[in-house]
C-alpha cells in the first residue's frame, strides 16, 4: 500500500502522528463567481487563498480532508494575533504549492529547524484549501474554564451558540469543540496533513491540537460539475446539496449578512461575509447495516441504492414527491425516511452547504469498525439552519438506529483576506510582516 493510500485509510494513525509532529480548470475568487468545475487531473490545480470569502467553502469539494481543532494555551492577545498572522502567510503559501516558510525544507540556517517539514516537497498543490474558524470558547471560555481571556466576549456572534444535546448524541469531549479550527482539503492526503502539521508546529507555545479528523472519499458535491459520491452505507449522498453555482441560494443560506452579524446589538460586524461551520463525527454501525435487507435500507434512506432516485420515481435529480402513495395507501417516501425529514419543504425552506467525508479510524475492542461520516456543513445561522433540522432527524429519522454522534463542533468562519493585501518577499511570494493582514483581523480591531 502506498504511503498516501495509507494516509487515506488510517485516520487514527495519521491523526496521532501529525499531532505528535506538531479536524474549474482555473482558480477563481469564489466570492466573485461560482467555484470552477474540477479539472480531470487535480494534482496541479491551485485555489487562491485570498478573496472576499475564505476558500474551502464553495470550492469544489476535494477528495481528502484533515481537520484540526486547537485550544489556545496563552492569555496573551498579542501572541494570538501573531499566530493568526503567521498562519495566514503560511496558508497563502502552501495553497499555492510553496513551502510553509521562506526557505524550502532543505535550505536555510543549517543549525536551525527547517522552515517546512518537507513531506510535501515533491508533491503539487493538489487543490489545497485551508479554512480557519473560531469556536465559542475563544470568546467566553469553555464551561468550567477561564472566561474572556482575550477581551472578545462582547464580539461573540449571536449564532455561535452552545449546541444543544440531541437524541443519539454520545459525544466525546476529547473529539469536540476547541478555540480554533483549521480545515485542510486537498486531492492528496499527504498535502492536507502537511498543511496542518506545519500550522501546528507554528502554534507551539500559543495553541495545541485538541482533536483531529482525517477524511477520505468526499460524501457531498459542492459543484454541479461533480458526480454524487457514496457514503459508507453504499448510498449516493448529497444529491440535493446546495451547489456553488446556485449563487442566490448560497447568498441566502451560507454567507452571514451585516444585519445578522449585529443582531441584538452584538458587536460582531467582523463576521459579515463569513459563515458558520458545523462539524459532527457520526459513527455508522456498518456491521448491523450490512445485515439489513435492501428493502429496509432503501426505505430508511428514501432513495434506491443503484441510481439514487427517490422512491417516488424518476432519476437521481428528480424532486421527491412526498405526497405520492403506493397501492397500500402508504407514502412511497416513508415518513421516517432521511430524504423526507431532511427535505427543505419539511424544514421551512432551509438549505445547507455540506462538505462531508468518510472516515475509518480502526476498530473498537469488539472488532467493529470505527467508521462513518464526518459531517461538515456551512450555514448562515446554526439556530435556523442546523438545530431544528438535527432535532427532527435525531428524534424521527429511522437511520438513527444505525448512527451515533461521537464528536461535535461549531465555529464562526470569518470572511477572507482581501486580494492583494498580503506583503511579499524579494521572490514575490507571500511573506510575514509585523503589520500584515490576517484571517479574522476585524475581530481584533
Amino acid at each position: 500500500m502506498s504511503r498516501r493510500a495509507l494516509l487515506g485509510l488510517g485516520g487514527g494513525l495519521v491523526a496521532g502522528a501529525a499531532a505528535a509532529g506538531a479536524a474549474g480548470a482555473v482558480a477563481v475568487d469564489a466570492a466573485r463567481s461560482p467555484a470552477p468545475a474540477a479539472s480531470p487531473s487535480g494534482a496541479d490545480r491551485t485555489y487562491p487563498f485570498t478573496g472576499v470569502h475564505q476558500a474551502g467553502i464553495v470550492t469544489p469539494a476535494q477528495d481528502r480532508l484533515y481537520l484540526a481543532a486547537f485550544d489556545v494555551t496563552t492569555t496573551d492577545r498579542d501572541a494570538l494575533v501573531d499566530l493568526l498572522r503567521r498562519w495566514t502567510v503560511m496558508a497563502a503559501r502552501m495553497t499555492q504549492g510553496l513551502p510553509a516558510g521562506q526557505f524550502d525544507p532543505a535550505s536555510g540556517p543549517y543549525d536551525a529547524p527547517p522552515d517546512d517539514t518537507g513531506e510535501a516537497a515533491d508533491l503539487p498543490a493538489a487543490g489545497l484549501t485551508i479554512t480557519f474558524g473560531f469556536g465559542r470558547s475563544l470568546f467566553v471560555g469553555a464551561p468550567g474554564a477561564e472566561g474572556d481571556r482575550f477581551g472578545l466576549a462582547g464580539r461573540l456572534p449571536a449564532g455561535l451558540i452552545a449546541l444543544p444535546h440531541f437524541a443519539g448524541d454520545d459525544l466525546d469531549p476529547a473529539r469536540s469543540d476547541g478555540d480554533l479550527v483549521v480545515q485542510a482539503c486537498a486531492d492528496d492526503p499527504q498535502v492536507a496533513v502537511h498543511a496542518v502539521r506545519n500550522l501546528s508546529r507554528a502554534a507551539f507555545g500559543t495553541a495545541r491540537i485538541r482533536w483531529t479528523q482525517l477524511g477520505y472519499g468526499r460524501t457531498s458535491s459542492t459543484s454541479t460539475a461533480q458526480k454524487t459520491p457514496r457514503n459508507l452505507f453504499g448510498f449516493k449522498d448529497g444529491t440535493a446539496n446546495l451547489k456553488a453555482e446556485e449563487t442566490a441560494d448560497v447568498e441566502a443560506h451560507v454567507w452571514v449578512p451585516a444585519a445578522a452579524a449585529t443582531e441584538g446589538g452584538a458587536d460582531a460586524a467582523w463576521l459579515t461575509g463569513g459563515t458558520y461551520l458545523v462539524a459532527r463525527r457520526i459513527r455508522m454501525h456498518v456491521e448491523t447495516w450490512d445485515r439489513s435487507s435492501l428493502r429496509e435500507q432503501e426505505a430508511l434512506v428514501g432513495r434506491n441504492k443503484g441510481e439514487g432516485a427517490p422512491l417516488s420515481g424518476g432519476t437521481e435529480f428528480t424532486e421527491p414527491d412526498l405526497d405520492a402513495t403506493g397501492g397500500d395507501g402508504k407514502p412511497l417516501v416513508a415518513l421516517d425516511s432521511h430524504v423526507r425529514l431532511a427535505h427543505p419543504t419539511q424544514n421551512d425552506g432551509v438549505r445547507i452547504l455540506r462538505r462531508g467525508y468518510n472516515f475509518t479510524d480502526g476498530n473498537d475492542a469488539l472488532g467493529r469498525l470505527d467508521a462513518g461520516l464526518f459531517f461538515l456543513a456551512f450555514v448562515v445561522d446554526p439556530r435556523t439552519h442546523f438545530v431544528p433540522m438535527q432535532t427532527r432527524l435525531s428524534a424521527q429519522d429511522g437511520l438513527m438506529e444505525y448512527l451515533v454522534h461521537t464528536g461535535s463542533g461549531l465555529y464562526a468562519v470569518p470572511p477572507g483576506v482581501p486580494d492583494g493585501s498580503l506583503p511579499t518577499g524579494p521572490d514575490g511570494t507571500p511573506a510575514l510582516a509585523d503589520d500584515g493582514p490576517f484571517v479574522g483581523q476585524a475581530l481584533f480591531a
